[in-house]
């Protein structure tokens, strides 16, 4: 014969309590006495009984407890990026609360993210585009047709969805108003990915028109609507070595380096400086360099970076309040958080 299996209602047996009590007892849901709970999970753990099943606990329930967090690209990268870091942990603490838990779905070292067949089948019941939201990344109209309610940081911004952004135009057109005010004329700019699709260098024209993401969209065109046109060099991830790359091409030609380099990211913004450096130049003397976050940088020792500092965390729980809401059944508006410029060490007036 096999192994018996415990139920629930021999633990209500042994525990003297009806079903319905022992089942109060395990969800935490109802007016159940503490000395009943406890006999409740005394006679559990006699007869070794773990607790109902989740797969039916969530069929009945028609909700699984899981949110979906769609990464753009390896957990590797995302780990090391502080900002998506910030976002999850400010995510995952509002979701606490509610009882929900978080599912990251990443994609790999041949994918940007994970496909519609991958997650056809999660039980989720919900999805919060984390770090990508792609205008025309696939999943989205997946989980929408699906029936899905999703939440979508930093874009893209449609009417099926909710979104949750920052003023990246705005904050970017602070910034270049203040290399403008230090008398900068021909600042260049390292970009964040375009596409996540592993390209990196000089972004023409062509290759800005396809880009998916209007964070590094309307980053870029504050600084135009300031400057006019400017060059700008794609990295293809947010990574210090990938702005340490970016910047060896902006800095090989010393008759045309531009006076400021402004990254789209603080670990872009470092990879710069390190590359400037490396070549000989003095930040900010020889070469104003700014980001974009506000994240802290030891890399530059007591030098502090002078950036457009945005609420990670805050963004984080912002977007688990926005999930609650929606499963609660209402549509809340999408919102926007504000940013500000922080003036650090590494800008300064261009060199006579």
């Amino acid at each position: 014969m096999g192994e018996h299996r415990a139920t629930l209602a021999a633990v209500a047996a042994r525990a003297g309590v009806s079903p319905s009590t022992a089942s109060l007892a395990f969800s935490g849901s109802g007016p159940v006495a503490d000395a009943t709970r406890q006999r409740v999970l005394d006679a559990a753990r006699e007869l070794g009984y773990l607790g109902p099943d989740p797969m039916a606990s969530s069929l009945r329930r028609g909700r699984s407890g899981i949110v979906g967090a769609i990464i753009g690209e390896r957990l590797l990268y995302a780990f090391r990026d502080p900002v998506a870091v910030a976002l999850l942990d400010g995510l995952a603490d509002a979701l606490g609360p509610p009882g929900a838990g978080l599912l990251l779905l990443s994609g790999d070292a041949q994918r940007s993210g994970p496909t519609p067949e991958q997650v056809a089948r999660m039980p989720v019941d919900a999805a919060v585009f984390a770090t990508c939201g792609g205008d025309d990344d696939p999943l989205l109209d997946h989980f929408v047709g699906r029936g899905v309610p999703v939440v979508a940081v930093d874009g893209p911004d449609r009417p099926d969805v909710v979104l949750l952004d920052i003023d990246d135009y705005g904050g970017s057109a602070a910034l270049a108003r203040h290399l403008a005010d230090l008398g900068h004329q021909r600042p260049a700019v390292v970009t964040l990915p375009l596409r996540l699709d592993g390209r990196r260098g000089p972004a023409d024209d062509t290759r800005r028109a396809a880009t998916a993401y209007a964070d590094c969209r309307h980053r870029l065109a504050a600084v135009e609507d300031t400057f006019g046109p400017v060059v700008a060099v794609e990295a293809a991830a947010n990574r210090i070595e990938e702005g340490d790359l970016a910047a060896k091409e902006l800095l090989d030609d010393p008759a045309g380096r531009p006076t400021a380099i402004i990254a789209q990211s603080d670990l872009l913004a470092v990879g710069v400086i390190r590359a400037a450096e490396a070549a000989g130049l003095r930040i900010p003397d020889d070469l104003t360099v700014v980001g974009f976050d506000g994240i802290e940088t030891p890399w530059l020792g007591e030098r502090t970076l002078t950036t457009v500092v945005q609420p990670i965390v805050e963004k984080g729980r912002v977007t688990g309040r926005l999930v609650t809401e929606l499963l609660a059944g209402t549509r809340p508006d999408d919102v926007r958080l504000p940013v500000h410029l922080r003036v650090g060490t590494t800008s300064a007036a261009p060199s006579p």
